[in-house]
């Protein structure tokens, strides 16, 4: 069944209308042409009636703003009302991409920054939209979401902040302690995976996969990634394993402690193919240092599918390791930015996440369900059957 035959019959909660930051612009209207195309499609026997007034549109994108003044500040303005909308504000805080003026310089925005922003909007809005949903593809400080010493609990603030701010919703991709949703449990907080999206890219580029239990198996570098290994793993009908990461916890180097060695958890995985998941690829090193062990105990071709590709040490270091063969491809989702040299790299796959982010606010605009968003095993299984058969779909992934 059709994710848009759920819809038919059912009325939207109030007009739709997407805020989209600059940080996300270019996901933002693809998301805006997907709504626009899913909105053709169903329920026109029922757009003279008021319920369904601003149910079809040329563009779902409101006409907002978030100038800078010469000293750095900035504020949110709307140029049309949002009043009884549901708005969903769209922003990517890990785009280090955009600047601004201060005092004659020019400084980088940083997620402190977007995140500013996010909340400027809320306040422009000044309570007079229906509902207002944050979608945040990476969780802001989600990397600082528990506490181990005098430290700042950043996320769960955040979180505690927007509700208060009168946030019905935070929809988020992949995040990487989901249980920091506690520290606001009255607000709904939806966490979504790309598991389909990531099987659907490689499968697109790679047309020689034997995808069995004696071909093919789905590793984690880490103990946090093991849940998305295991639901990978189960749907694809392969052995699933991980690695340990040993750290010195007497040391802190850039924030965190670092590695002293990763102890593989598993079965034997020579001669097969290995499928690396996890949700971040920050520095690389860690992630390179599987992919040589992996190499090392004879995994045939390695293929990294990470959520979010920040790079933030550059790509030299990658470009190093794919010309020593320690991995094939990475697939990162266009949730976040990525720099228009990561794209000239062979080695790199986009999975498109935009039609998967305009279905997930169709459905929280009609209040259905979810579950068939969260969990899309039986889309996965449909490709893999077409795979096996060697039916393949070449059509634009997007």
């Amino acid at each position: 069944m059709s994710n848009i035959d759920y819809l038919e019959d059912v009325m939207q909660v109030a007009p739709l209308k997407l805020v989209v930051h600059d940080s996300i612009a270019d996901v933002g209207r693809q998301v805006n042409e997907y709504l626009i195309r899913f909105r053709k499609q169903v329920n026109q026997e029922h757009l003279d009636s008021p319920a369904f007034q601003g149910y079809r549109a040329d563009d779902f994108i409101a006409d907002c703003s978030c100038p800078r003044f010469g000293s750095g500040e900035g504020k949110a303005e709307f140029h049309e009302s949002i009043r009884g909308k549901d708005l969903y504000i769209l922003a990517d805080v890990v785009n280090h991409s955009l600047t601004y003026p201060i005092n004659g310089f020019i400084n980088h925005m940083s997620p402190d920054d977007i995140y500013q922003d996010v909340k400027r909007f809320i306040a422009a809005a000044a309570g007079k939209a229906h509902r207002i949903t944050v979608i945040m593809p990476f969780l802001y400080e989600s990397r600082q979401h528990k506490r181990y010493g005098r430290e700042s609990l950043d996320c769960a603030y955040a979180i505690e902040e927007l509700s208060e701010m009168g946030v019905s919703n935070i929809v988020t991709f992949d995040a990487h302690d989901p249980r920091v949703q506690n520290s606001a449990p009255l607000c709904g907080f939806d966490n979504f995976q790309p598991p389909y999206q990531f099987i659907r890219a490689l499968l697109h580029y790679e047309k020689d996969l034997v995808i069995d239990k004696d071909n093919l198996v789905v590793i984690c570098p880490d103990e946090g990634a093991l849940p998305r290994a295991v639901y990978f793993a189960g749907v694809l009908g392969v052995d699933t394993g991980m690695f340990y990461k040993r750290r010195d916890y007497s040391k802190v180097v850039n924030g965190k402690n670092p590695i002293v060695a990763h102890e593989f958890l598993g079965d034997n995985i020579d001669g097969k193919d290995v499928i690396v998941i996890d949700d971040i690829i920050s520095s690389g090193g860690s992630m390179i240092d599987t992919a040589k062990q992996l190499k090392a105990m004879n995994a045939t071709r390695v293929f990294i599918c990470c959520t979010f590709g920040l790079f933030t040490d550059g790509l030299e270091i990658f470009d190093e390791a794919y010309e020593k063969c320690y991995f094939d491809r990475i697939i990162c989702t266009n949730l976040n930015y990525h720099s228009p040299e990561l794209y000239d790299r062979s080695y790199f796959i986009e999975a498109n996440m935009s039609k998967f982010l305009a279905s997930i606010i169709d459905f929280m605009n009609h209040d259905v369900t979810l579950s068939n968003v969260h969990t899309p095993t039986e889309k996965i299984n449909q490709i893999l059957a077409k795979y096996n058969k060697r039916e393949y779909v070449d059509e634009p992934l997007n």
